[in-house]
């Protein structure tokens, strides 16, 4: 199939940006759009899941682009069952020797049993995110439409539909405005006078759980112009339901009449239609309930009064580009890059088309900006979407996995802002962290599990099969390390040292010698969500979750946990180093790193799992928790010899390149990160074939999650440039099919961004910005020149076929 090469479409789409914007149905009809940046479809989203994304990072909706009665489903970040609670549970600690010491007697169900009743937090499971309401929109005369297309451009973060219905060409458009904080709904027709229809605001119960549905709404008008959706979250689990929320919908038509009928709205006879929807809680902080959600609703209406429809939506434009524009992927595209989205998805099984990686690319970028903004929550597990009161493992923030996977693009993608969030997240953790790491630890510092909510509560949770991973917080805090490797700012670094000390200080506390008297060890803990064969596992009946298990998870030292805390540890000491905090504390945990269970080649090969020459009981287990250390850690890619690199490859083929979304997109990274990149495009193809939805959203074998889309644009960017090392690395893993391409603005560690080309696989121009002014490494190439205004810059070479050189901050680099 022909391609045009990718640097020829990047030049040919620039001009017609502004003019996409205003005829997209003209340029998806003419194929004049760009493939990389636009999802578009020839019919109505049939399911939730099919429906189109809009956000502002605070509230979300979904847009099903339906004609005769369209559904926008609609989200408020901070409306979640419940209200604040605490799950410490005092004393805990006193046990913790004893739990200790069956483990290391190979009595793993008895020490699960104890840890079940004196370590799991109370209540045992966290609150859920909640659905706020949907918007109907009631259209006479439209079951039967022509010419019908939705659309989503990444572009400018509009969502629209257009149509002809009884010879009257239809458009609505959909957008989040950031700046004027409005989910805005514009409706037009090339006929004067022919828009009319009858819009319903509608509250959402939890009707599948009576016994705690206590989620009361009511539904009102607002004068003559508006609806009213007012409401509480559910009592659950004994927690109070304190949140309050309220949400309002205003009408603007353009001629015609306007009136409200009981809990309708009904528009007749208008030219043009633009609805603003707000929406707000009593939510401050996960621990003040004391906002006046009718009032922020007020201020946000009263904050778009007297602006036009075209300025709020240029504002939105204009926020939003700031962001997306920064980064720009192109890749060659083929004549199916122009095909609707769900048919690009079943077209790539057979016929290149990557475009379709560099659309998921920004896909994943667009749903960072849309869900994740400084001051809002960080994306959940997703990101500000559900429709459900009930909705997959609550919606929460996993931190086995999940929740660092969703920000593993944030850095790389130019979008360092969005981390924000998650960086305050961490902050808040430290409050029950704090305590939990007192009383069920008898620990100084801080320690966060794997789940918590928006009360940032942070014991163990779910059951002693889950509760025992202690190193969710440490996880975290590595993303905090991260932030500062591609920025170099050293005034963040200093204001978020505490949280990594504090991280640290509670291991160093926790960890225990093994019996072996070589290694320190955590102890309890767990592989997340993985069964070994050994220790006597087998099923039985557990009274903390009440059902059957295949066994138990409890173990000492398993792998993941020996190689975040080596990452960690080392984390902390550069840290400390860097700010003049050499103290004996940072002597002692360096000498406790050294003292960490290594990576171990098991019997069969592969890399072990856990302490003990183990197997996984669920064959093609989803996670990879033993492989952190090569993506997105740094031990087992530091560690790497000849062997080890053959036992990481050995996990990946026992494995299988299968499972869940979030599972296909750890294992393109890591791929990656082994320099394979027609298997981690294999195994991207897959992705889309099985565990995604035809909006692109991630698939967690049914459930829809984020944690799938985000990883697959990191991967995406680990195929086609790597720093884990310090090196700028381009192209280390390019599959065979993305012979040429463009990339910008992309960011490595070291503070540099980058904009280059290629072709043949050769790259053809690189131009380096130094952010913070420190030296740059790369690999080096035949007769190398390197200039920065024009002048030759000088640069030393080294013996592996690399060369560093000097940069200044803000200083832009040219190599040829």
């Amino acid at each position: 199939m022909k391609m045009l090469p990718a640097f020829l479409l990047f030049l040919y789409l620039i001009p017609a940006k502004n003019a996409l914007l205003a005829q997209l149905p003209q340029s998806i009809q003419q194929k004049s759009f760009n493939p990389a940046t636009l999802l578009w479809y020839s019919a109505p989203a049939k399911k939730w899941e099919e429906a189109l994304p809009v956000g502002n990072g605070r509230i979300g909706a979904m847009v099903f682009g339906t004609h005769s009665e369209e559904r926008i489903q609609l989200n408020e970040e901070t409306y979640w069952s419940g209200g604040p609670y605490s799950t410490v549970v005092p004393g805990g600690y006193k046990v913790l020797p004893e739990i200790q010491k069956l483990v290391f007697e190979e009595k793993y169900l008895a020490a699960h049993n104890l840890f079940g009743r004196n370590l799991m937090g109370y209540p045992v499971e966290q609150m859920k995110y909640q659905s706020l309401g949907n918007l109907h929109l009631f259209f006479k005369n439209q079951d039967t439409v022509s010419q019908y297309q939705r659309w989503l451009d990444l572009e400018t973060g509009i969502s629209g539909v257009s149509y002809q219905a009884r010879g009257i060409n239809w458009k609505r458009e959909v957008f989040a405005s950031h700046p004027d904080q409005v989910i805005v709904v514009r409706i037009s027709a090339d006929r004067p006078g022919s828009i009319s229809f009858t819009a319903n605001l509608r509250g959402v119960r939890n009707q599948a759980h009576s016994n705690y549905g206590t989620d009361y709404f009511h539904m009102d008008p607002a004068g003559q112009d508006g609806l009213a959706l007012t409401g509480k979250s559910a009592d659950y689990l004994g927690v109070a339901g304190t949140m309050r929320y309220e949400a309002r919908v205003k009408a603007v038509p353009e001629g015609g009449t306007m009136r409200t009928d009981g809990v309708d709205l009904i528009i007749e006879n208008a030219d043009a239609v633009t609805l603003y929807f707000v929406a707000a809680t009593n939510f401050v902080n996960y621990k003040d309930l004391s906002a006046n959600p009718h009032q922020r609703g007020e201020d946000y209406l009263k904050g778009i009064s007297g602006k036009s429809y075209p300025a709020i939506r240029d504002a939105a434009i204009a926020d939003y580009q700031r962001f997306f524009s920064r980064v720009s992927l192109t890749l060659p595209h083929t004549e199916n890059s122009f095909l609707p989205s769900n048919e690009r998805l079943l077209k790539i099984q057979t016929s290149p088309d990557p475009s379709m990686a560099a659309l998921t690319h920004n896909f994943g970028r667009y749903l960072m900006i849309s869900s994740s903004r400084p001051g809002t929550q960080p994306a959940n597990l997703q990101g500000i979407w559900n429709n459900d009161m009930n909705p997959s493992w609550d919606s929460k923030y996993t931190t086995n996995i999940n929740t660092e996977m969703n920000y593993w693009p944030v850095e790389s993608g130019n979008l360092a802002e969005c981390a924000e969030p998650l960086v305050k997240m961490i902050r808040e953790l430290t409050d029950q962290g704090t305590q939990v790491a007192k009383e069920h630890y008898g620990a100084r510092g801080w320690v966060f599990h794997q789940n918590t909510d928006i009360w940032r509560v942070a014991a163990p949770m779910d059951g002693p099969t889950w509760g025992t991973f202690t190193v969710g917080g440490a996880w975290l805090c590595t993303h905090i390390w991260e932030h500062y490797q591609y920025t170099h700012d050293e005034a963040f670094l200093k204001e978020v040292y505490p949280l990594i000390e504090g991280s640290v200080q509670f291991f160093m506390d926790f960890l225990v010698l093994h019996p072996n008297g070589k290694w320190l060890v955590t102890n309890p803990s767990t592989s997340p969500e993985n069964f070994p064969d050994g220790g006597g596992n087998k099923p039985y009946f557990d009274e903390v979750t009440a059902g059957f298990r295949e066994g138990t998870t409890i173990c000492a030292g398993s792998s993941i946990d020996m190689q975040i805390l080596y990452d960690l540890f080392g984390y902390f000491t550069e840290a400390s180093t860097i700010l003049g905090k050499n103290t004996p504390f940072v002597g002692e945990v360096k000498t406790a790193r050294e003292k960490l269970v290594p990576p171990q080649i098991g019997s069969d090969g592969s890399l072990q799992e856990w302490a003990d020459d183990w197997k996984s009981l669920e064959k093609n287990h989803r996670h990879f928790s033993h492989m952190y250390g090569l993506y997105p850690g740094k031990v087992l890619y530091e560690k790497r010899t000849p062997a080890l690199i053959e036992a990481y490859k050995k996990v990946l083929e026992e494995r299988g390149d299968g499972s869940t979304g979030f599972s296909r997109a750890w294992k393109m990274a890591l791929w990656a990160r082994l320099g394979d990149g027609n298997r981690a495009n294999k195994i991207y193809k897959g992705y889309l074939k099985d565990q995604c939805c035809t909006s692109l959203f991630a698939l967690c074998g049914r459930a829809l999650q984020v944690d799938g889309s985000f990883g697959a644009t990191a991967a995406i960017t680990e195929m086609l440039v790597q720093s884990q090392d310090g090196v700028i690395k381009l192209l280390p893993a390019l599959p065979d099919e993305w012979a040429e391409g463009k990339y910008s603005g992309v960011c490595v560690r070291g503070a540099f961004e980058l904009d280059y080309a290629w072709k043949d696989k050769q790259v053809t121009q690189l131009k380096i910005l130094s952010k913070a002014g420190v030296t740059c490494r790369i690999e080096s190439k035949p007769k190398l020149k390197i200039s920065n205004n024009g002048q030759k810059v000088k640069f030393r070479s080294f013996p592996n076929g690399q060369v560093e050189f000097d940069t200044v901050k803000g200083g832009l680099y040219i190599v040829e």
